[in-house]
């Protein structure tokens, strides 16, 4: 697979979403562009440890400075598959929401819905105003689509890094990359 696909981390909490949706990225052979806002950074080593902005990068094919507005990434004619944002702030989702191109994340993220590309949210907040309720109304209505990482709890995950690796599966298959899901599925009973 040759697809190219954006990572962008902000400053929501669920840091290792952005990790996760890397390492899964990775292993289908796409070729990560990743963009983390200074939120994102300091989220990062506050959950993941000081090593997890490295170890995330060292995944990337290529990093882009979240300041870097002139960004091949931050043109319509980069040839680019979609994007993730993992996890995706309130500020993050207003900013896409109102099409405030302010940084190249959210650039990137605007860039994605006017080329009809798939831009995947994981909206992280909790609970919820009617501000983010509006915001996650506006960018489903351009074409984006919103996944709050909720767990699978029907799968029974065994732990918090199962759950987690379940939720960036999920967004990881909304990009409709092709090959093999990677997220689990439910079955059914019996």
């Amino acid at each position: 697979m040759n697809a190219r696909v954006i990572l962008g981390i902000s400053g929501a909490s669920g840091a290792a979403l952005g990790l996760s949706a890397a390492r899964h990225l990775v292993d289908m052979g796409a070729r990560v562009d990743l963009v983390i806002s200074p939120a994102g950074e300091r989220t990062l080593a506050a959950e993941c440890g000081p090593g997890a902005a490295d170890r995330l990068r060292a995944m990337a094919a290529c990093v882009h400075s979240a300041s870097d507005v002139g960004a091949r990434i931050a043109s319509g004619s980069a040839p680019l598959a979609g994007m993730i944002v993992a996890p995706c702030s309130m500020r993050t989702l207003a900013a896409v929401a109102h099409g405030l191109d302010d940084n190249l994340l959210t650039r990137a993220a605007g860039v994605q819905l006017k080329e009809r590309r798939p831009l995947i949210l994981l909206a992280r907040e909790a609970p919820l105003t009617l501000a983010h309720l509006r915001n996650m109304t506006a960018v489903t209505e351009m074409g984006a689509t919103v996944i709050p990482p909720v767990p699978a709890w029907y799968l029974a995950p065994p732990s918090l890094e199962a759950a987690t690796d379940q939720i960036a599966a999920r967004a990881v298959d909304q990009l409709r990359l092709g090959g093999t899901p990677r997220a689990t599925g439910w079955t059914g009973e019996g």
